[in-house]
This record gives structure tokens, C-alpha cells and sequence, in this order.
């Protein structure tokens, strides 16, 4: 049965109606409880929910859900191997690649990052790794896109704190040439490493940027030096060797770790690399951490539980379609864009695991920007335009960069944020603050926004895998809930397929034809430009 139609369900649907009249505003002065009802601590984070437009009521039906989807009997199928990407009939095992105590083959890829890292920062090792000039490394670019790209550089951004020092780590993903080119007009190529991050060594982008990485190189220092100054990430040796990079210097991973969540296996390379072996194994750690509370833990206590019940009950309930993800940390910049990937790619789907289309919303459209910069951008739309957009703020106690004066301020408005969007301003409140009644109502604000705050200690490298952890617990969640396959993305190779059919009519290789009369037109005119 799909449990768009188990009685939960149908009870949710008139819970909604008696939900949708009511004001935050009244729900928080009818239960003077309501935060104590309605948050949820652990390990040292408090999760806020109670500014979210559910009640006790909803939060029980919603959780009734979880059991009606079997949402335990799945998390017992993800830990024992089975295939659950059924399209790809693929195990789905990244919580394998932060175990305290790790299988053989985990272990052995972990030990090399280990002995890499130490041989690139040089201090102290017998063998330092040098450039093919005996130049230190002082720039690695990583070479990837997706999940090659996204993890690494969020949380190389998100440590930033805790880089190594006299160490430059960037990113290149976009096909783009700007992308590379401006990366590479900041390196020297005799003090420059490159990582070719690509399972299959034949991702059309990522290999772009590798040859013109390597021609560049190439020009400078000559072909003998490509294998002193590549290393890839990948499983197919035979074209790492064609390329010109050692297959001794390949790392690892396996068809059982999804591109977007492979962070925590040897695509976290660069991150390695970044802030130290010692530190990419805490963040290990915070995963870990996070899976044993979501696996253990039960649903009206589970912080991912909770998270995926309530995306679910805004998106299919009351018909939120955008998510607003809002850290308060510049640390965080990239996070809302990994976010992105990580959810609407996972779950951005129009067919059940049966292969029947889905009666219900699925993935909220995810959207973000750091705090407290987004406020001079678009909170002016969520506070008074009128659409509902679920907020979701994370914020820190602590601060990373202890400037005098910054942490405190930066919490105050992460929290006034969150208590506007909940109360609004009515007409009487805002006639008592206006120096004009011609202005008053402009200065009207219905609220009933609903938001959930994140507070977290701190952002230190086991915060930060407790934190991505939470959030792909989060999506495995909704992924049972609406009976989906959260780990195959066909939308994504439909693209693939079709640029390249494309490429060819674009380099003018072979005539334009077979094609719609717009993209024919688009074709046309950009080999006229060319």
C-alpha cells in the first residue's frame, strides 16, 4: 500500500487543516511549554523545532509515519549491504568509511592518505614528497565535479580555522575555463599538486580541466614531471597509467560509496591535505558519532528522524516548496550549496522504488546564503512577500574566528531572525512605531513563518561530521518516507547524453540536424560566432 494512503497519512491531512489557521504567535501563548515540548538536546546541540507550525499532535502523527514505513527495518537493510540502490544494484555503505574500527580495505586507503599527507607537509617525514624541480608542494588543486567537488571544498572552507599552514588547497569543477584558468594564474607549477578526482577517469569535465592542468604543466616543467605533481582519486588504474599518473599514486574508493556521499572516503583527499590527517580522522569521528545516534536512538528523540518529519510535513502538508538554509557562519558559505546536491539530487524524484509515479511532493527546492549577509538580499521576501518558505538556521556558540564583538552580534540576529519570522508585526504594533500613519503598513509583518534552529558548541572538525552526517541521515529518511531511490540520479546522465550527441554539431564536426528548431537555432549561431 503507499502510504499516501495508511491511515497516518489521512490523519496528517486533517491535521493540516487544523493547523493551517492557526498563528505561531497563538500556539507559543496557549503552551508557555512549548520550547521544552518542542526542542530537542544532544551531545551538546539543542535542536529548536518549536517555531515550526506543528503541534504535539503532529509531531506523534508524524512519527506514526516513521513506523508505518519501516523506516527501522531500512536502516537494518543500509547496515547489512543490501543492494537498496536497486536501479544501479549497488550496496549503499558510506557509514562503512568512518567506523571506529573500519573494514581491511577502508583501513589500508586510510593509512595511505595518512602517509601521503604527512609526506606532502613534509615535517618530520623520511620520504617528503617534492615537485619534480625538489620544490615543497605550496598549492593542490583538486580536479573533480559533484561529489568529487562539493564535500572536500565545503568542509576545506568550513576548517578553514584549522588549515595547515604554508598550504593552499583550491577546487576546480566547472567546464568553464575561467575556472581553472584563474585558479592556476595563483599557482607556480613547480610547487603545485594536482588531484584528478573521478571514479571512472571519464567524467567529460573533470577530464577537460586534467589535460589542460596537465598541458599547463607540461609547458613549464616537461612531460617527466606529470608524475611528481599528479595523484588521482579514482578505481580505473588502466586510464590514471594513460594519463601519466603513477597507479601507485591512485587512491581508492568503492562502487558502494555514492559520489555525493564519498567525503568521508579518499575524494576527501584534498581536505586531508588541507587540515591534517589527525583532523580529517575527527571528522570521521563526528560521523560516526552521528550514526550511532541515528541508528540507536528512538524517533522522537532521533535528531534526523526529526528533521525529515518535519520537511515532510511542510512540503506534502502544507505545501512549502523551497527550504531556506541560513548559516550563521561564514565558515558555512558553501554548506547550503552542499545541501543542494545532497538533497535535491537524492530525493528530486518523480517514480517510486516500483517504478509508478509519485502522488506526492518530494524534495523541497533548497536555497541559502550565510548570515548575515542573506539579510541584505532576500529576507525581505520570506518576511513580507507571503509565500511559505520553511527557515532553517545553524548557528555556533563559538566562535572559529574569536574577533572581539562579531560572535555575539552575528547570534543576536540569527536569533531575531528567527523570532520575526515567527511573531510578524500587526497593524496596531506597527502604527505604534511608525513616525507616519502613510507608512505603517508597510512596516506590517504577518509572520507564521516557520523555522528550526541548530546550535551547535562549536564548528571544529568532529562538529562538522556530526553535522553532514545529520543531514544525510535526513535525506535516507525522506527517502523511505516517499518510498524513493535516494542514491541513483538518471536526470543527471540524461544531460550527460544529450551534450553529447550535441558536441559534435557545436565543434562543427558534423552537419546540424535531428534537432528541435530552438537548439538548432543555438547551435547554429554559436558556430557562427566561432
Amino acid at each position: 500500500m503507499k502510504l499516501s494512503r495508511d491511515p497516518g497519512w489521512v490523519e496528517l491531512e486533517r491535521l493540516a487543516t487544523v493547523v493551517r489557521p492557526l498563528h505561531l504567535r497563538t500556539l507559543f501563548a496557549d503552551d508557555p511549554q512549548r520550547f521544552a515540548r518542542l526542542s530537542l538536546r544532544q551531545d551538546g546541540w539543542l535542536l529548536d523545532y518549536s517555531k515550526q507550525r506543528v503541534t504535539v499532535e503532529v509531531m506523534a502523527a508524524l512519527r506514526n509515519l516513521w513506523q508505518a514505513a519501516d523506516v527501522p527495518g531500512w536502516i537494518a537493510r543500509m547496515r547489512a549491504g543490501e543492494a537498496i540502490n536497486h536501479t544501479e544494484n549497488r550496496a549503499v555503505l558510506h557509514t562503512a568509511l568512518r567506523e571506529a574500527h573500519p573494514r581491511p580495505e577502508v583501513a589500508a586507503v586510510l593509512a595511505r592518505m595518512e602517509d601521503f599527507c604527512a609526506q606532502v607537509h613534509g615535517a618530520g617525514h623520511l620520504n617528503p614528497w617534492r615537485g619534480a624541480t625538489g620544490e615543497p608542494i605550496r598549492h593542490v588543486v583538486n580536479i573533480g565535479i559533484g561529489g568529487s567537488d562539493l564535500g572536500p571544498r565545503m568542509a576545506t572552507q568550513a576548517l578553514a580555522a584549522y588549515r595547515v599552514p604554508h598550504l593552499d588547497v583550491h577546487y576546480v569543477a566547472n567546464l568553464d575555463g575561467a575556472h581553472l584558468a584563474t585558479t592556476l594564474a595563483r599557482c607556480d607549477p613547480a610547487h603545485t599538486l594536482f588531484v584528478i578526482a573521478s571514479k571512472t577517469f571519464t567524467t567529460q569535465e573533470t577530464m577537460q580541466n586534467a589535460a589542460s592542468a596537465r598541458a599547463w604543466l607540461v609547458a613549464a616543467l616537461g612531460e617527466a614531471a606529470v608524475q611528481r605533481h599528479f595523484v588521482a582519486v579514482s578505481t580505473n588504474l588502466k586510464a590514471v597509467a594513460e594519463f601519466g599518473i603513477d597507479p601507485a599514486n591512485t587512491f581508492e574508493f568503492w562502487d558502494w560509496v555514492g559520489g555525493r556521499f564519498s567525503l568521508w572516503s579518499a575524494i576527501g583527499l584534498p581536505l586531508a591535505l588541507a587540515v591534517g590527517m589527525d583532523n580529517f580522522r575527527q571528522l570521521l569521528a563526528g560521523g560516526a558519532a552521528m550514526d550511532a545516534h541515528f541508528f540507536d536512538t528512538p524517533v522522537d528523540e532521533n535528531l534526523p528522524a526529526t528533521l525529515a518529519l518535519l520537511d515532510l510535513w511542510n512540503s506534502d502538508f502544507l505545501g512549502a516548496e523551497t527550504r531556506a538554509l541560513l548559516p550563521y557562519s561564514q565558515s558555512l558559505e558553501s554548506f547550503p550549496r552542499y545541501i543542494q546536491q545532497l538533497e535535491m539530487e537524492s530525493n528530486g524524484k518523480r517514480v517510486d522504488r516500483e517504478g509508478q509515479l509519485i502522488e506526492y511532493p518530494t524534495a523541497a527546492v533548497v536555497w541559502g546564503e550565510p548570515g548575515t549577509n542573506g539579510q541584505h538580499a532576500f529576507y525581505q521576501l520570506i518576511h513580507q512577500e507571503g509565500r511559505l518558505i520553511p527557515c532553517e538556521f545553524i548557528a555556533t556558540i563559538e566562535a572559529d574566528f574569536a574577533l572581539p564583538g562579531h560572535h555575539e552580534k552575528l547570534l543576536a540576529h540569527c536569533f531575531a531572525q528567527s523570532e520575526a519570522l515567527m511573531r510578524g508585526r500587526t497593524l496596531e504594533e506597527a502604527a505604534a512605531v511608525s513616525p507616519s500613519p502613510t507608512l505603517t503598513p508597510y512596516k506590517v509583518f504577518p509572520g507564521n513563518q516557520p523555522s528550526t534552529t541548530l546550535l551547535l558548541p562549536r564548528l571544529d572538525p568532529q562538529q562538522l561530521g556530526r553535522l553532514i552526517a545529520l543531514y544525510e541521515h535526513k535525506v535516507f529518511t525522506l527517502g523511505v518516507l516517499w518510498n524513493l531511490n535516494s542514491f541513483d540520479q538518471w536526470g543527471v546522465e540524461y544531460g550527460k547524453e544529450l551534450a553529447g550527441r550535441l558536441l559534435p554539431m557545436v565543434e562543427g564536426r558534423v552537419p546540424v540536424a535531428g534537432l528541435d528548431s530552438s537548439t538548432a537555432g543555438l547551435v547554429n549561431a554559436a558556430q557562427r560566432k566561432r
